[in-house]
C-alpha cells in the first residue's frame, strides 16, 4: 500500500538551482553507506527515494520557502531507512540556517545514536563535509553557522528550551510516552521551513503517537484530511493481504532486490510460518502492517475457524464458567465453558458495560461498543460504573437455564459479588491470576483453538479481544498467562476463558482417586 502523497516529480522543466535536484544531487554527491557490503560506497539513489526528497526538497510556498514541514515515511526493515534519516539531518545541517538545532531522536539511547553515528561516518568518508564540519563526541558541528546535530533520547531527555531546525525521529513507534514528540513538535515554530521526518516500521500500541501520526498521514494522503505541510509516505502491506505470498512482499519493500534480499525474507516467513509468536515480528518489520498485539499469542484464523452454529442443545447442560470483573474502563465478563460429546467445547459468552462512558469508551477505543449493544453482544448498566446488581441477576438467570457447575473468580476483586452469588446457592472458586493459577489452563486454550476443539458463535466482542491478547512468559519455567498490561486493548472475555478452563480441568483432575489435590488454583 503504497500511499505516497502526489508529488511534484522532477521533468527537465526543473531549474538549475531546483531545490528539489539539488537535495538529490547533495545525497549522491556528498554521503556514502557507513556499513555493510556497499561502505564507503556513494549513496545512489533509488527511484522513490528521489521521488519522495524531491517533494520534500522541492516544493515551495509562493515566499520560497519548503511547503512540507512533516513528512511521514513508513517503510520496513532492510529500505535504508537510517540511513536516509542521516542524510535528512545533514543536509539540514549544511542549509546555512543560523545556528540551526538538528537532533535525531528516538526511544532509548542506542536507537538515538544509531542515525548519528550513520552520520558521523559519512562525515569521515566526505572530504567535501569534513571541511564544513566538526565531529565531536556528542555533536557534529558546522562551525560557519553555528549549527549542531545531536542525538536524544526519550529516556534522557529532561528540559525544554530546544528550537529545533529539522527533527528525525527514528522508529516512532518504539515511544513509549509522547513528551519528547510533542516537546520537539511544538519547538519548532520559529523556524522558516523546519523538517519534522518521522521514521518508522509499524507497530501495535493504537494508542502510541505512532497509530496516531501514521492514520493522519494516511488521512492525508486519501484527501479526508487537508494538510499542505504533511508529505506522507507510506510503504506497506494491505491489512487484509496474504503476509506469505511474495507478491505481498513487493507492496512493502521499494528496495526488495536491492537492498532488501528475497531469500532472506523467505528464511523469515517460514520462521513466522512454523512459530505463530514471530508473525507479528515478521508483520511488523517486513511488511509494516500493524498488529493487534506485540506477540502473537492465538491465531486468528485458528479461531474464526472454530466459528459455527451449536452443534447440540445447552439447556440444562452441565457447564463452568469464569467471571472477570471490570475496573474503571474494563468490560464485565462471564464466559461459560460447556464439554460437549466428542471431545470438543462450546463458548458462550457474556459482557456487561457501564452507560454514561459508553460513548467516551466508542471514541477512546476506536471500537464499536454502541453497536454491540444495540446488537444485543453485550448488556448496557446505569451509572458510571458496571451494576454488579444487574451482572448477579443475569448470572442467575443463565443458572435457571445452565446447569452450571462452578464458576471461577479473581479472589482479589470480587468478594462481595463472590459471596452473593455464593448465597445464591452457585458454587464460586476463587481463582488466582498468577502464573500458577493461568498458565495450566493457558496453555490448554492454545491447544484448545490450534486442534479446531473450541467452538463458538463467532461473537464479535469474544474474537476481538481475542485478537488483542498479549502473553507474559515466565521464560525460565515455560509458564505463560495473559497480559492485561501488555494487550494494548480488553481482553477479560479471554481471561474469563482461562479461569473457565482451569476450573473444569480442576474439576476433571481431582475426580481422579490418583490426581493431586489441586489443580490450578
Amino acid at each position: 500500500m503504497n500511499k505516497q502523497a502526489k508529488r511534484t516529480k522532477k521533468t527537465a522543466a526543473c531549474s538549475a538551482d531546483c531545490p528539489g535536484c539539488l537535495a538529490i544531487r547533495f545525497f549522491e554527491k556528498h554521503l556514502t553507506h557507513v556499513k555493510g557490503p556497499l561502505g564507503g560506497k556513494p549513496l545512489l539513489l533509488q527511484p522513490w527515494q528521489k521521488q519522495w526528497l524531491h517533494s520534500l526538497y522541492g516544493t515551495l510556498k509562493p515566499d520560497g520557502t519548503r511547503q512540507y514541514r512533516t513528512t511521514l515515511l513508513a517503510i520496513p526493515r532492510g529500505n535504508a531507512k537510517s540511513t536516509t534519516a542521516a542524510g535528512i539531518a545533514l543536509k539540514g545541517l549544511m542549509e546555512g540556517e543560523p545556528g540551526g538545532e538538528n537532533y535525531s531522536c528516538a526511544a532509548d539511547r542506542e536507537q538515538a545514536r544509531l542515525v548519528w553515528e550513520i552520520a558521523s561516518g559519512m562525515v569521515q568518508q566526505s572530504p567535501f563535509l569534513s571541511r564544513h564540519l566538526k565531529l565531536y563526541r556528542n555533536a557534529i558541528v558546522r562551525p560557519a553557522t553555528h549549527s549542531t546535530y545531536k542525538a536524544l533520547s526519550a529516556e534522557a531527555f529532561t528540559k525544554h528550551g530546544l528550537n529545533p531546525h529539522v527533527v528525525v525521529f527514528d522508529e516512532l513507534h518504539a515511544q513509549k510516552s509522547r513528551e519528547l514528540h510533542d516537546v520537539m513538535a511544538t519547538a519548532m515554530g520559529k523556524r522558516s521551513q523546519p523538517i519534522m521526518a518521522y521514521l518508522t516500521t509499524a507497530g501495535f500500541d493504537r494508542k502510541s503517537v505512532c497509530w496516531e501520526v501514521w492514520k493522519y498521514a494516511e488521512a492525508v494522503a486519501a484527501g479526508t484530511i487537508k494538510d499542505a505541510t504533511f508529505l506522507p509516505a507510506v510503504y506497506a502491506a494491505p491489512p487484509d493481504a496474504d503476509w506469505k505470498d511474495e507478491k505481498t512482499w513487493a507492496i512493502a519493500n521499494p528496495n526488495l532486490g536491492v537492498s532488501v534480499r528475497v531469500d532472506f525474507l523467505r528464511q523469515e516467513c517460514q520462521k513466522a510460518v512454523e512459530l505463530p509468536a514471530y508473525e507479528n515480528t515478521f508483520r511488523q518489520l517486513y511488511l509494516n502492517q500493524w498488529t493487534e498485539q506485540d506477540t502473537r499469542w492465538l491465531r486468528m484464523d485458528h479461531w474464526a475457524a472454530g466459528s459455527m452454529e451449536c452443534p447440540v442443545s445447552l439447556e440444562g447442560r452441565e457447564c463452568w464458567a469464569g467471571l472477570d470483573l471490570a475496573t474503571t474502563f474494563d468490560t464485565t465478563a462471564f464466559v461459560l465453558l460447556f464439554p460437549l460429546d466428542d471431545g470438543k467445547y462450546w463458548v458462550e459468552p457474556h459482557f456487561w458495560i457501564p452507560s454514561e462512558n459508553l460513548q467516551q469508551r466508542v471514541r477512546r477505543d476506536k471500537v464499536p461498543y454502541d453497536a454491540w449493544a444495540r446488537q444485543g453482544l453485550l448488556t448496557v448498566t446505569d451509572g458510571n460504573v458496571t451494576d454488579f446488581d444487574r451482572v448477579r441477576a443475569d448470572i442467575n438467570a443463565l443458572a435457571q437455564k445452565y446447569n452450571i457447575r462452578q464458576i471461577a473468580i479473581d479472589r482479589w476483586n470480587a468478594t462481595q459479588l463472590a459471596n452473593q452469588l455464593q448465597g445464591d446457592g452457585l458454587s464460586v472458586i476463587g481463582f488466582g491470576q498468577g502464573y500458577g493459577s493461568m498458565s495450566g489452563p493457558s496453555k490448554q486454550l492454545e491447544a484448545m483453538v490450534v486442534g479446531g476443539k473450541l467452538l463458538h458463535d463467532g461473537n464479535p466482542v469474544l474474537a476481538w479481544q481475542a485478537g488483542n491478547v498479549a502473553i507474559q512468559q515466565d521464560t525460565s519455567a515455560g509458564n505463560i498467562k495473559p497480559s492485561k498490561a501488555r494487550s494494548t486493548e480488553r481482553i477479560d472475555g479471554i481471561v474469563s476463558l482461562v479461569m473457565a478452563i482451569g476450573v473444569y480441568a480442576s474439576q476433571e483432575i481431582t475426580s481422579d482417586p490418583e490426581a493431586p489435590e489441586i489443580f490450578f488454583l
